[in-house]
């Protein structure tokens, strides 16, 4: 059976800003589902959130998070009143989005990469991997973390942006490029 690729694009300069409620920063959303959910209906979602200040961090009753920290000298989370030091670049973090998390900024505003997902909507967490290199990806969410961008399906990604795959594509990661799968 062959099966059709659809690479759907989502490039970064159609997402809007969203201030935070507590003022701290911005988040443009990447993709989520539903499509048009918004936080309080989601069954999972991706972002990329502009951290400006110290402060708390939006508790997401029921759903969990990975955090890949993207731009930015590092940030000290206090996550259910246990410190974790995020100082290097696109290593993704898992923890729970409803438990109470404060972030200190060490050197500066960071640029976060977000996935977050519903715990009873999902039959497993999805996988967030950071790549280089040419590999083959299939069923996922792809998106360029830096200048360097990649080639997906025969199309450019530039910074943030991203692209829905559907079916087996061929990816070139020109730099770090973030692949999240199982959504």
């Amino acid at each position: 059976m062959n099966h059709q690729v659809v690479v759907r694009p989502l490039p970064a300069a159609a997402r809007t800003a969203v201030p935070w409620k507590n003022g701290g920063g911005v988040t443009r959303e990447i993709a989520g589902s539903p499509e048009g959910a918004g936080t309080a209906d989601f069954r999972w979602r991706v972002s990329l959130a502009e951290v400006a200040g110290d402060g708390p961090f939006s508790a997401f009753p029921g759903v969990d998070r990975t955090l890949t920290m993207v731009e930015g000298d590092g940030m000290e989370l206090t996550v259910a009143g246990r410190p974790r030091l995020v100082e290097s670049l696109y290593e993704p973090r898992d923890f729970a989005g409803d438990v109470a998390t404060d972030c200190r900024l060490l050197g500066g505003p960071v640029v976060n990469f977000n996935v977050m997902w519903r715990r009873d909507a999902v039959a497993a967490p999805p996988a967030v991997a950071v790549v280089r290199g040419a590999l083959p990806v299939a069923d996922a969410l792809v998106v360029a973390l830096s200048d360097a961008g990649a080639e997906l399906g025969g199309r450019t990604l530039g910074r943030y942006d991203a692209a829905l795959v559907d079916g087996p594509a061929h990816l070139v990661a020109k730099g770090p490029v973030a692949v999240v799968t199982g959504m």
